[in-house]
């Protein structure tokens, strides 16, 4: 058998190894936070990204939920689409452009989010803690990342 050649020494000398088991762990944490309030992860980053845009404009549509969490646009369809049937959101024509849908946070969805945006704080507070006074460092190299990766 040929033997397998890696780049790296050892896993932990990967960044991508690395990232990949601290999103493992960072997403078992917020499932324990976000489980007690029926959201899965991503109904909570799409709905965050709802209650983000909602604040700067009342036509807020699944696009531009879209690009807010940088998701692909049939997977948000597919979550917004469960979240109407839970009655967090609300879909609603739009007024000029007929092939969008406004998307609104009803009263409980309102709720269920702050509730939500609460535990994952609290959660992210916990779990990042370790890094102290690098904290902010660690954010402005992942912004970097986010900003150098974004797929059009």
């Amino acid at each position: 058998m040929k033997e397998i050649e890696f780049r790296f020494k050892s896993p932990k000398d990967s960044p991508g190894y690395l990232l990949g088991q601290v999103t493992m762990l960072w997403q078992r944490k917020l499932k324990i936070v976000l489980d007690p309030l029926d959201l899965t992860q991503t109904q909570f980053v799409l709905m965050a990204a709802l209650g983000w845009l909602s604040k700067k404009s009342n036509t807020v549509t699944q696009v531009d939920i879209a690009n807010q969490s940088n998701a692909d646009r049939m997977m948000v369809s597919k979550v917004l689409r469960t979240l109407e049937k839970k009655k967090f959101i609300s879909r609603q024509e739009h007024q000029t452009d007929t092939r969008a849908k406004v998307i609104k946070l009803t009263v409980e969805g309102a709720d269920v989010l702050q509730k939500a945006l609460s535990a994952v704080e609290n959660a992210d507070i916990d779990f990042f803690s370790i890094l102290g006074n690098k904290l902010s460092s660690f954010n402005q190299s992942l912004a970097n990342l986010t900003e150098q990766n974004k797929v059009e």
